[in-house]
């Protein structure tokens, strides 16, 4: 079967009442569809990725061990394609065992932390707004631990010598990435 965008959102809306997770998926969606532009890869496949690697985070909250490997057991039932399959196992290569090895996986192993932390980052500015949002004010709060503290930077920094990357250049493309959706994902001032 072919997982189409709207079939995703269906899916990650049925296992996840939570808005905040919702935009979380998307948030990660637009990061994996800027970032395949950047690798060569099919931006609707990254995207696709990113909208459901969380598919099972409500369910595997309270057992977290298990998160990936459900999520991809969903999938596998709806009869998602095996790549995709894999990418949600290994971007929770903690959990599931499995470790990022093409670009796409790699990628999402190391944006799903890091919009998660400039979201954040985001939140506390005075207008909520990834517009003006820059690497300077990111990496202030990086080495704050206090701050974000759900946010593993050890993931990010993993993930970022997986892709060969420092990371300011993994904070500035994931910044540009999201600048274009931030509204759907709760941030910038109500007009």
């Amino acid at each position: 079967m072919t997982m189409t965008r709207e079939r995703a959102l269906e899916l990650l809306a049925r296992h996840n009442a939570d808005d905040g997770h919702i935009r979380h998926g998307l948030a990660v969606e637009a990061a994996m569809r800027h970032f395949a532009a950047l690798y060569g890869g099919d931006g609707d496949d990254w995207a696709l990725a990113g909208l459901l690697h969380d598919l099972d985070w409500e369910q595997t909250e309270s057992a977290p061990a298990s998160h990936g490997s459900v999520g991809a057991s969903i999938l596998e039932a709806e009869g998602a394609p095996g790549w995709l399959c894999r990418a949600v196992r290994s971007h929770a290569a903690e959990m599931s065992g499995v470790q990022p090895e093409t670009d796409l996986e790699k990628v999402l192993f190391t944006v799903d932390e890091m919009t998660g932390f400039i979201t954040a980052v985001a939140l506390v500015r005075p207008g909520k707004s990834l517009q003006d949002l820059g690497l300077k004010s990111v990496k202030k709060k990086w080495k704050d631990k206090a701050f974000a503290r759900g946010v593993d930077r050890d993931v990010v920094a993993r993930g970022a010598e997986m892709l060969g990357k420092p990371l300011d250049w993994i904070v500035e493309e994931t910044i540009a990435a999201l600048r274009p959706v931030e509204k759907e994902i709760g941030l910038g001032e109500d007009d």
